[in-house]
């Protein structure tokens, strides 16, 4: 009998232990093992060097954390059968596999109207099938439909075990001391009452902790304004090319999949036809485009890939309220002149945009606190709760990008 027993060494958590044959056929698998080759962080890289860590990365990452979370829950006395926590695992280590090149920097810009969501599910039914029906409990587990809820809310909640790993991850790879968090605590203090997934009382200060961090690794990382000007270059490189090829200029990428996706902007309606061609695109195939159209002989094309390549990116300011229109309209005068394009065309290189953020949102999903009365709460109406006072709405930021002078 084949040796099911592997350990994978990461660098958050230390050995990773892969123990089951389901679980060992679905990292081997061509599908999963393309997480490989699409980073984590789109262009985060480009402020902190250190984030080139990739999905697989973290999705080995949420595996190795729901394995503890399980532990944990069956050592409290719940009932989780062997399939089920063997489809939990299954669902966790495929969660992101739906993820297209750069991720969410690009995702209604290659693939068109489709969610990776959608993506990952249809995967997932498609490897189901390859598996001879294994990954059933995995895919109802997913898609909540599996009787034991908080199984569900291990993957997808406002303590799941995914945002707990990239949390980690992130702040580990970025150097961000910020978004560590104490993931080892709250996953000790987890609990099951009435079917959902909750805390401990013991555990309040770490999911502040968490609430905080989360919120400084939104404005300090994910939404900083160099990596906001990165990927709207990225996403600005994408239109540009769409809009060449719909005006009959010949503008190829260098891979037949990313061609044929550029090229079919309704290919992402039905994706369910070209899930092999999907399957075979990842960061490589843009970074490789971009860096061949780096001579393209459209001005606008080439400069924004020149550019992104070279790190030469827009200046961003941030603000809280919208900018003047007379300073756009000024800087878009500007870009026109230097560039020696039209103002429509200077908009590629400048415009004004909206990031948002909200670290904890009570009408989304709660975070429940069980206190040893049997009583519960939301973490934002316990006594002197931090989230009560300034964590619950929203954070909405002005970014203005345009071309140095």
């Amino acid at each position: 009998m084949a040796n099911t027993r592997k350990i994978i060494n990461d660098p958050v958590y230390g050995f990773v232990t892969i123990d089951n044959p389901l679980i060992l056929d679905i990292i081997s698998h061509p599908v999963y093992q393309r997480l490989r080759n699409i980073h984590q962080m789109a262009f985060a890289h480009l402020v902190y060097p250190g984030a080139v860590h990739s999905r697989l990365h973290h999705s080995l990452g949420a595996y190795h954390l729901m394995s503890n979370a399980i532990a944990e829950l069956k050592s409290k006395g719940f009932d989780i059968t062997a399939g089920e926590e063997l489809g939990a695992k299954a669902a966790i280590l495929l969660h992101d596999v739906g993820h297209g090149p750069f991720s969410h920097a690009l995702e209604h810009e290659l693939i068109e109207g489709v969610h990776h969501e959608e993506i990952s599910m249809l995967l997932m039914h498609k490897l189901n099938e390859e598996l001879n029906g294994r990954l059933q409990t995995a895919i109802e587990i997913f898609t909540d439909i599996h009787p034991k809820k908080f199984l569900h809310q291990l993957i997808s909640g406002q303590l799941d075990v995914d945002r707990m790993d990239y949390l980690n991850r992130d702040s580990f790879f970025t150097g961000v001391a910020e978004g560590v968090i104490g993931y080892d605590r709250i996953i000790k203090m987890l609990t099951v009452h009435n079917d959902e997934l909750m805390v401990e009382e013991k555990a309040i200060y770490s999911i502040e902790k968490f609430l905080v961090s989360r919120r400084l690794m939104y404005w300090q990382v994910y939404l900083h304004k160099t990596v906001i000007a990165a990927e709207k270059m990225l996403v600005h490189i994408m239109q540009r090319a769409k809009e060449l090829i719909r005006n009959g200029i010949k503008t190829d990428a260098v891979s037949a999949e990313m061609d044929f996706f550029l090229k079919n902007p309704g290919a992402g309606a039905k994706i369910k036809q070209h899930l092999d061609l999907f399957c075979h695109l990842d960061d490589h195939d843009v970074m490789a485009t971009i860096k061949n159209w780096c001579n393209h002989p459209d001005k606008i094309l080439a400069t924004l890939c020149r550019s992104l390549v070279e790190r030469k990116l827009l200046k961003v300011k941030l603000q809280s309220s919208p900018f003047d229109e007379t300073v756009i309209s000024e800087k878009i005068k500007e870009a026109s002149s230097l560039l020696g394009i039209s103002e429509k065309e200077a908009e590629y290189f400048v415009f004004t945009g909206e990031a948002i953020n909200t670290t904890y949102n009570p009408a989304d999903e709660k975070i429940h606190i069980l206190f040893k009365d049997g009583t519960v709460k939301d973490i934002s109406q316990v006594d002197n709760a931090l989230v009560q006072h300034n964590l619950k709405g929203a954070v909405k930021k002005h970014y203005f990008c345009y071309l140095k002078v």
